[in-house]
């Protein structure tokens, strides 16, 4: 209990409370004293509109972004105010100004977030409708005071705590990337589920593209703007030396029925390898724990002893069936072998970068790699327009939450609803543009609304007096926020405990409070719901052929790179590096489209069989590739052969014939021309250095069995990449021909 109390006082969630309670609590508490709470409300408001656009960032970019969003809210508020009296205005005005807010959202994650403050400006500013110029400017002038305010609080937690954000997300890196590689060893059981692990990993793999974004963003841009630091050169070796690992991990796939099948006989060698995969796992989670709880870090695995151990098993094998007859079998141990080493040398890159100082020459210029994935973050107005079309899912997001907020002002405006304001709210809130997302913060909201209520209701049964009751409000307020974004219903539970209490001080009589704020969180809920489903919804089958199209075209362009450093034998190029980390954002992609396929209706699942084997297939294709970039980068290889260049042309030309389906929607059109390469030449290539290593032709033992490894390497992926190419194209081609 003890630990996660002080888990969730460390988390980046409790922090962001603790701004926005401070934010909003001092205002209130400030202008009570001299009598004019009102004016207190108000600021504490302005400062939650702009809360939500505070996300993580480096410190140009949260000034910059705060200040626009608290100009936004101001002056969404002004607009309805000067304009509520005038009905002939005021509806188109308000029909405009929610559409255009709502269109930021075609730029970033950040302008996504000023755009919903903006709309919970427009949605609050119902609450109490101002008359006169001087009252409407002094409203909306204490909006953008109560937004500078929590401006400010922010920078100020950026001052105290400039790392804390970025070591919890590493802490968060490392643990999800440790749970990546115990799955990994779970795979090496026997009768293991491995469809169901590998599902597992997908999902991994897109919460680890989303953190590895937000790290690569902050790092880059802070030391872009302020120098390298010490402090700063640490986290990005660590994080240089996750995202490796990670890619590692994923470039090096075994074939676990094969390795099964030949060593099932000889248990000791895959359990070696399974308490390496093992322990590997557990010191990136013992490191991520000594960060988080600020220990001194002591290594509790020996890896360099498992490495000892695995090698001394495959000596052991190869004793045991003999020179000649262990061959295919150690060749398969060397690669895992190979991949552990590997593994661990980066491990303990990251295992120095916590106890030692990092110096620049560590980063053995691998963080300029990094700025040019780094987003650049500019609005240019075109982006803005090419997104008014129904192609556009933002445009279409835009068009539906402003017709539904339209409607739900209506029915509170005709219908005896007390709070108008509440169901606009409810609407903002929820509505997402995928369907998934949206049903599932629908059902948290309306539970959360209810459980908070009993709570609320239970305690106020006891008559506490206000201070207990501005204290209880407070600590629900810390709780709300801190856990809306990783578990809406208590989030919600929490804050309408707040929200009830705080009335309950104001208003004492406020028996049928509760009634309508379940009442309007219903309407509003079955309005965005409704909405969701029937105005122009965006259904994932339809958007996930583009993010489909997207990740073969990188996988073909990291394959092509990957055929030019083989045949070069040069150093890595950038066009190299780039192309692959492409490969690895576009995946991941096109697995989170598929996660929000899963959550839409089973009638709106359109070929979800089919969308699954094909981001399957595409995962795997990566996997192969990166596995031979990973083995060209670190031996030294032969000579590629036509043999090898007529493969990889007939991968490409497959690839590309897939692209052009996808990209056309066609399937008249003939299939390119197949080479003359098949599985039976690579299986002679092999049996012809089986051969050669056997008889001895070499002089140089080592030597040969180098050459019989990458012989094993490559022709073995080359085939998995054939066959690969061959399952995405005839899948694609069942994609778009099935009904």
């Amino acid at each position: 209990m003890i630990a996660h109390i002080h888990k969730f006082k460390e988390s980046t969630e409790f922090t962001n409370a603790l701004k926005v309670t401070i934010s909003g609590v001092l205002p209130v508490l400030f202008f009570s004293n001299l009598g004019q709470i009102a004016t207190g409300i108000t600021i504490a408001l302005g400062a939650f509109f702009v809360f939500p656009s505070d996300i993580p960032s480096n410190l140009k970019h949260k000034i910059n972004g705060l200040i626009v969003t608290s100009l936004i809210v101001s002056g969404a508020n002004l607009i309805i105010n000067l304009f509520h009296p005038y009905p002939i205005l005021f509806y188109p005005i308000l029909t405009g100004l929610i559409f255009l807010i709502s269109m930021l959202a075609a730029y970033d994650q950040r302008a996504t977030m000023v755009a919903f403050s903006g709309l919970l400006s427009v949605s609050l500013s119902f609450a109490h409708l101002n008359t006169g110029w001087f009252e409407i400017m002094k409203h909306a002038g204490l909006l953008l005071s109560g937004g500078l305010f929590y401006l400010l609080i922010s920078v100020m937690f950026h001052y105290i705590r400039p790392n804390r954000y970025i070591e919890i997300q590493l802490v968060e890196c490392m643990k999800l990337t440790s749970k990546y590689l115990k799955l990994r060893g779970d795979l090496w059981e026997f009768n293991s589920n491995r469809k169901e692990i590998t599902k597992k990993q997908l999902y991994l793999q897109v919460e680890l593209n989303t953190i590895h974004e937000n790290i690569r963003e902050i790092l880059i841009r802070n030391r872009t703007n302020y120098g390298s630091s010490n402090q700063n050169r640490k986290m990005l070796l660590s994080f240089i030396s996750l995202v490796e690992i990670m890619e590692l991990a994923i470039a090096t796939s075994f074939d676990h029925n094969k390795l099964h099948q030949k060593f099932d006989a000889h248990p000791f060698v895959l359990i070696t390898y399974q308490n390496l995969a093992y322990n590997l796992s557990r010191s990136l989670k013992h490191l991520s724990q000594s960060i988080l709880n600020k220990t001194a870090y002591q290594s509790k695995h020996s890896l360099t002893d498992d490495l000892n151990q695995l090698e001394e098993a495959i000596e052991e094998y190869k004793k045991d069936l003999g020179p000649i007859d262990s061959i295919e079998g150690v060749l398969m141990l060397t690669t895992m072998l190979d991949y552990a080493e590997k593994q661990v040398e980066k491990i303990k890159i990251l295992e120095r970068a916590f106890t030692k100082t990092v110096q620049l020459k560590d980063l053995n210029g691998r963080d300029k790699e990094l700025e040019k994935l780094v987003q650049h973050h500019y609005y240019p107005i075109h982006t803005f327009i090419e997104n008014l079309n129904f192609s556009s899912t933002i445009f279409r997001h835009s068009l539906r939450i402003t017709i539904t907020i339209l409607i739900g002002f209506f029915i509170g405006k005709i219908l005896p609803f007390q709070n108008v304001y509440w169901i606009l709210l409810t609407i903002v809130v929820i509505m997402r543009p995928g369907y998934g997302l949206t049903k599932e913060r629908t059902y948290h909201r309306f539970i959360g609304t209810v459980i908070g209520g009993v709570i609320a209701f239970s305690i106020l049964s006891f008559t506490p007096n206000t201070t207990i009751l501005g204290c209880i409000a407070i600590a629900c307020m810390i709780l709300g926020f801190s856990f809306n974004p990783t578990n809406y219903k208590i989030g919600t539970t929490f804050i309408t405990v707040h929200v009830i209490f705080v009335f309950a001080i104001l208003t004492p009589n406020m028996e049928n409070l509760i009634q309508y704020r379940i009442l309007d969180t219903i309407v509003g809920a079955i309005l965005a719901f409704m909405a969701n489903y029937f105005l122009w919804p965006s259904w994932e089958f339809l958007n996930i052929p583009e993010y489909l199209e997207k990740a073969i075209q990188a996988n073909r362009n990291y394959l092509k790179e990957f055929s030019s450093l083989y045949n070069s034998k040069g150093a890595v190029s950038s066009s190299y590096r780039l192309a692959r980390n492409q490969a690895f954002i576009e995946i991941g992609n096109l697995m989170a489209s598929f996660q929000r396929m899963v959550q839409e209706p089973k009638s709106k699942q359109n070929k979800l069989p089919l969308f699954y084997k094909l981001t399957v297939l595409n995962n795997a294709f990566l996997s192969s590739a990166a596995s031979l970039g990973t083995y060209t980068q670190s031996h030294k290889t032969t000579d590629a052969s036509a043999t090898f260049n007529d493969a990889i042309n007939q991968i490409i030309q497959k690839l590309d014939y897939a692209i052009f389906l996808l990209h056309e929607n066609k399937t008249e059109t003939s299939e390119p021309t197949e080479t003359s390469i098949s599985s039976n030449n690579f299986d002679n290539l092999k049996s012809i250095r089986a051969k050669e290593f056997q008889q001895g032709m070499e002089a140089n033992q080592a030597i040969s069995l180098h050459k019989m490894q990458e012989a094993q390497l490559v022709i073995e992926q080359l085939i998995w990449l054939t066959n690969l190419s061959d399952n995405i194209v005839k899948t694609t081609q069942q994609l778009l021909t099935a009904e």
